[in-house]
């Protein structure tokens, strides 16, 4: 099958440059023929910002180059991950012309939420769940923090509501957890089009033993990854060493919180890691600790702990708590409770026999859910079913 992939990168890399690399090796591991589409956010500059923002409702220069492509490799599916702002859903409309079938991976609540995570102000926030025109989300500048941003943003959403882009322009969409799919349909997205299909970890870094002596957080160090609910709850656990992996805007507030001399020295921040160290941190973990605070779609990390073998102390909201079960392969607690985040990361500390057998037990979700060789046949079913439906 040849397969043309189309992705806008953020200004700063994350979890779906990832899916987005992993998905592209797995489709060409099986015989695929891959092509790529490319935008960069990183090509924005200051002055260009207004050209920018009306590329984020139809960017005409996207049109024109995808058509030429469509033309000359004759893709038998594009599968979109990202296209805001620069590729924008007028590129539906190009394959659409073109004949071709779309489906559309949708990694967070862009096409719910203008700031795309459901969150506002260290809690989940739904106001603009449904609305045709998203104005909570401008009344409170959601987006970057900027009214004209948010404006940009919450616009957009509406043109294409009004115009039936999501509707009509897409064949299927791919969800990364039933909780994701569940908030797409609440949202306005058409049910019979979404399909669920969980990213994957390649390549498998195998099981660890876990015999590090340490609790590893790994993540964006900001507000909505639960980052000041885990430094209350280590307030009560000076004892228990705490490894913190990532970057954010809050480097610098966990870096002075980690040098209280009450603490210790239990809490050690390491910064940004490459994949393959965080590989061998989690390997090495206890167990990795999750205290999210938003909506996540689907926590990569999590997955990527299974895979080590590691169990799971998460917050149970959103899809973690479909993906970690609890007093399986992990525990779960209420988002925010700092109280109970500390008593059950002392739980799970204090019984390494019970972390043992819950990380064998990650290890075995792993293998059946999040594994490539689980992914790529469900990947092929949503290809397919795509193709029958603009057949019809």
């Amino acid at each position: 099958m040849n397969v043309l992939l189309v992705h806008n990168r953020y200004r700063q890399a994350g979890g779906e440059e990832e899916a987005f690399a992993a998905e592209s090796a797995l489709l060409r591991s099986q015989g695929d023929r891959v092509f790529e589409y490319i935008e960069d956010n990183r090509s924005i500059r200051l002055s260009a910002a207004p050209s920018a923002a009306v590329r984020a409702i139809w960017s005409f220069p996207t049109v024109r180059r995808l058509t030429r492509l469509l033309r000359v490799r004759r893709p038998d599916i594009v599968h979109f991950h990202n296209t805001f702002p620069l590729v924008s859903p007028a590129a539906y409309y190009a394959c659409r012309e073109a004949g071709i079938p779309v489906v559309q991976t949708l990694h967070n609540y862009r096409l719910l939420c203008p700031a795309a995570t459901l969150f506002r102000k260290g809690r989940v926030c739904e106001s603009c769940l449904g609305r045709w025109i998203a104005w909570p989300g401008v009344l409170h500048r959601c987006y970057r923090r900027s009214a004209a941003q948010s404006a940009l943003a919450a616009w957009m959403l509406a043109c294409h509501r009004f115009l039936g882009t999501w509707r009509n322009q897409v064949d299927r969409y791919i969800a990364l957890s039933e909780f994701a799919r569940w908030k797409l349909i609440q949202g306005g997205l058409p049910a019979g089009k979404i399909a669920v299909k969980p990213n994957f970890v390649e390549p498998d870094p195998g099981p660890g033993k876990g015999e590090g002596a340490y609790v590893l957080f790994a993540g964006r160090l900001s507000a909505e990854k639960g980052l000041d609910t885990l430094l209350r709850a280590w307030r009560r656990l000076p004892r228990i060493p705490l490894l913190i992996a990532g970057d954010g805007p809050l480097f610098a507030s966990a870096v002075r919180f980690a040098s209280r001399p009450v603490l210790e020295g239990s809490i050690r921040v390491l910064g940004r890691r490459s994949r393959a160290e965080l590989f061998r941190l989690m390997q090495g973990a206890r167990y990795l600790i999750f205290p999210s605070q938003w909506y996540e779609s689907f926590p990569m990390v999590i997955a990527e702990a299974f895979a080590c073998g590691r169990p799971v102390l998460a917050a149970g909201l959103g899809a973690a708590a479909e993906i970690v079960e609890h007093g399986r392969t992990g525990l779960l607690v209420q988002s925010g409770d700092a109280e109970q985040l500390a008593d059950q990361a002392h739980r799970l500390w204090s019984n390494p026999k019970a972390s043992r057998r819950m990380g064998e037990e990650a290890r075995a979700a792993f293998e059946e859910n999040y594994s490539a060789r689980r992914n790529y046949p469900r990947l092929r079913q949503i290809y397919a079913e795509a193709l029958r439906s603009r057949a019809g």
